[in-house]
């Protein structure tokens, strides 16, 4: 059975992704200090930061109970279609975060419906239900009857919904009633995500973005999503024109908190460098 949980993040700009997303890391304990400053680690990128938008999609993963769960964040915009297909294809599931008193917004939909048409469960949070004016029901009825506009199914209008301040770091299925963490959360990504399916046979990995390092060159992220990945082993990349190149896996890495560790193998469902 795999302990492995892929959900993506979907946002508009400022309902608090980049703030929950600190909380999730710090409740993987990858912060010394529970009190440790948040800053925004998602946006790393200066343009980003300068701006407040999520540009390029990101990988972390944290440790839960025995689980490991890959926090996959989407560009909030629909400048950036190609990137956010891309990226949802590494998820099983996505995490839609909206402000308690704006609502869903348009960007918000444009990367929902990617979402839904792929199948992916959803969970829902209502963020910054400490401003004043919010209307955390109201919200919660709009979120609904987006997602039965934009066609989902029975199983994915049945979503789970939480409420709470990823600022303050708690989160609860009832706005009325403040928690002392987001472990409810946690739990439910746990619960409602599904795992990766186990798929035997010949290796295939569906690569979604590429990074750069001045030691290695080129290097392919995505997930495994058939057999395993193991290094030394020799490879064909398909390219999108039909041309295919014979290549050998010289370095394998799977995401580790904010970093990356080197390992030998990695195995379906998982995702990698």
């Amino acid at each position: 059975m795999q302990k492995i949980r892929n959900i993506a993040i979907i946002a508009h700009v400022d309902h608090g992704k980049t703030s929950l997303v600190d909380r999730m890391l710090q409740a993987g304990k990858l912060f010394r200090e529970e009190s440790a400053e948040l800053t925004q680690m998602l946006d790393n990128n200066d343009l980003e930061r300068e701006r407040g938008i999520t540009i390029l999609s990101k990988n972390v993963s944290i440790r839960y109970q025995d689980y490991k769960i890959n926090i996959i964040d989407t560009p909030g915009h629909a400048d950036f279609g190609g990137e956010v297909e891309r990226v949802l294809n590494m998820a099983d599931g996505c995490l839609l975060i909206v402000d308690a008193f704006e609502g869903p917004m348009p960007q918000t939909r444009f990367v929902l419906s990617k979402a839904i048409e792929m199948g992916l469960k959803p969970i829902v949070v209502i963020n910054k239900v400490d401003k004043e004016n919010c209307r955390p029901d109201e919200v919660q009825e709009m979120v609904f009857d987006l997602m039965f506009n934009l066609n989902a199914t029975e199983d994915q209008l049945d979503f789970p919904t939480f409420f709470g301040s990823a600022k303050q770091g708690w989160m609860s299925t009832d706005w009325r009633k403040p928690t002392d963490d987001i472990h409810q959360l946690l739990d439910a990504i746990i619960k409602y995500i599904p795992e990766p399916p186990m798929l035997e046979g010949a290796s295939q990995m569906l690569i979604t973005s590429l990074d750069y390092s001045s030691f290695v060159g080129r290097i392919a992220v995505g997930r495994v999503h058939r057999g395993n990945l193991k290094v030394g082993q020799n490879i064909v990349l398909m390219k999108r024109d039909g041309t295919q190149q014979q290549s050998k896996i010289k370095e394998l890495n799977i995401f580790e908190g904010l970093g990356r560790r080197k390992v030998e193998e990695v195995a379906c469902g998982d995702i990698c460098a």
